[in-house]
């Protein structure tokens, strides 16, 4: 009879899954599948090859794939490599308190290339990935202008505070703020267009709006004082970053593939303005599969008529981490985190630092998500592309989380933290 395990059967979504195979034939080649539907009905699949041992076992901790959607040992590759059945379609889990993702696993015993269902599997299980824990408390936020998701871990607390932003996508993403939560950590996932009564556009970017949305978190009874944190990625690694520039509440900051400059749309503070450096979309070039590289569309803050434009991160009391994929096909982002770091060097400060990542494209994500390559994106015609190489991106995303974690432990946490 075979057996399939994978141990834990229900976990987070950034924890690892042990794959086990027993009762095989010795040396028997099989095809192991995953499969996920997305909360849209949205299909996504992978597979890969293996051979079993002499003893007819195989152990995804030690075994390699032959082949299929990766090559060699990678214990967690058929999550990672799972690939949308439509093209340009990125995997978003939307509600997190409720409902995990369910991953079916397949057993084939042999090369196996149709769609799943179309054979029997010799062996199936189902997993679930959870985006919370159990006694995580889920408050909406609509205060004032601030809208958005605040995520508490168990407790009395104090917990130490989080601004969690994403970019251009808009709307309410909560998936890592529940994660975060999972982790000890309070995480308000904070909306700033296109939601409920949000401008559906963004025109401009008002950190008035993102301050008070840091003395709301602040001022919460299980909020650890004086100061919080933001993670972002993206056109929120830009605003992350003017926050770490302008907001003296914001203590430690983690910009993912994001600008030293002000992009697209001004920034207001007060009575401060940031105009936009221009963005030259002639120079953006298309791909074989249709989709677009932005990567070269932008001016560069180190022209002499852009300098009005560059935050002034001279200016920043807190930490900043910059989390920067090389193969970022939206963003130079590795030469502005570098010209951030030189601005800082030049004024003689040292409250910033770079973990820079061959092969990982521009959404990094908490770990075991799948690489999204392009996706579509609102406002845009067509799909743009992210970049990546799965297996690099893939131990990125890994890599990235524990240390964005180790991060906010080390510059968040105080000593009446319960962390």
């Amino acid at each position: 009879m075979f057996q399939l395990t994978a141990t834990p059967a229900s976990a987070l979504a950034d924890e690892p899954v042990h794959i086990r195979v027993m009762g095989l034939a010795p040396l028997q080649v099989v095809t192991l599948m995953a499969s996920l539907k997305d909360e849209k009905g949205n299909l996504f699949q992978s597979r890969a090859f293996y051979r079993a041992n002499e003893a007819g076992e195989l152990d995804l901790e030690q075994d390699p794939a032959l082949g299929g959607d990766f090559v060699g040992v990678h214990p967690m590759g058929l999550f990672w490599s799972l690939k949308p059945e439509k093209p340009f379609g990125g995997l978003l889990k939307l509600e997190v308190m409720n409902s995990p993702f369910w991953i079916t696993l397949d057993l084939y015993d042999s090369v196996y290339l149709q769609k799943s269902g179309v054979v029997q599997p010799r062996a199936s299980l189902e997993l679930q990935r959870w985006f919370s824990s159990p006694g995580v408390q889920r408050l909406m936020i609509r205060e004032g202008r601030v809208r958005g998701a605040l995520f508490l871990p168990p407790g009395e607390g104090p917990f130490p505070g989080i601004i969690d932003l994403f970019g251009g996508i808009g709307g309410l993403l909560e998936y890592r703020a529940g994660l975060l939560a999972a982790h000890g950590f309070a995480a308000l996932a904070l909306a700033y267009f296109a939601y409920d009564d949000l401008p559906n556009q963004l025109q401009e970017v008002d950190l008035d709006y993102f301050e008070e949305a840091a003395n709301l978190l602040l001022a919460h009874p299980k909020i650890q004082k004086p100061g919080i944190g933001v993670i972002s990625v993206s056109k929120g690694a830009e605003i992350g970053l003017a926050m770490a520039c302008y907001l003296k509440q914001v203590v430690a900051t983690v910009c993912i593939n994001g600008s030293n400059a002000i992009f697209e749309v001004p920034l207001r503070y007060r009575d401060l303005v940031l105009t936009p450096i221009p963005s030259f979309l002639e120079r953006m070039e298309v791909n074989a599969s249709g989709a677009v590289r932005l990567r070269h569309c932008m001016g560069d803050p180190r022209d002499e008529l852009n300098q009005q434009s560059v935050l002034p991160i001279e200016k920043s009391q807190g930490q900043i981490l910059f989390i920067i994929g090389e193969d970022d096909e939206c963003l130079n982002s590795r030469d502005y985190a570098e010209q951030a770091l030189g601005q800082l060097q030049s004024h003689g400060r040292s409250n910033g630092r770079m973990l820079l990542y061959p092969g990982a494209g521009h959404l990094i994500e908490p770990p075991y998500g799948p690489l999204c390559y392009g996706s579509r994106t609102r406002g845009f015609p067509l799909p743009l592309l992210w970049g990546g190489d799965p297996v690099a991106h893939a131990a990125a995303q890994e890599h990235a989380w524990r240390e964005i974690l180790k991060f906010f432990r080390q510059h968040l946490v105080g000593s009446r933290s319960k962390l």
